[in-house]
């Protein structure tokens, strides 16, 4: 067992559905253009044109909005010593709507995933609550 605090726990775990959200990504996108778009330096207007593809993108995107005010909230709660309470509900909260989000995403999910988003921004400002 560790002893220290979900925020940073989960800052870790983030990490991995970052990783996750990349590779998929990626996935979709070679598997559209070909092994040799992949490798090469991408010049040019060719970019997947695939309804999944350009999902994963703009689930990936989304994801990489929201990132950084996680990091930032997960690492100030640490560091001013107010883990706990508000800030760690927050951040299990923001973790479980990002990883609900994918996959509603992927699969053209209306609403749910509108609602798997305001949970993720309401997960950050219990965070902010906390730290405030």
């Amino acid at each position: 067992m560790t002893d220290q605090p979900i925020e940073l726990i989960l800052l870790g775990w983030s990490v991995v559905l970052l990783v996750v959200a990349v590779m998929l990504q990626g996935q979709l996108a070679t598997r559209e253009l070909g092994v040799g778009w992949n490798a090469g330096p991408r010049d040019g207007d060719r970019h997947p044109k695939g309804a999944l593809a350009g999902r994963a993108q703009r689930a990936l995107d989304n994801f990489k909005e929201t990132y950084p005010a996680f990091i930032a909230l997960a690492l100030a709660l640490a560091v001013s010593d107010r883990t706990g309470g508000l800030g760690a509900t927050g951040a299990m909260l923001w973790f479980a709507a990002r990883i609900v989000y994918h996959p509603l995403y992927l699969f053209g999910v209306p609403y749910v995933r509108s609602l798997a988003w305001i949970a993720s921004m309401l997960g950050l400002l219990l965070m902010l609550i906390r730290l405030l």
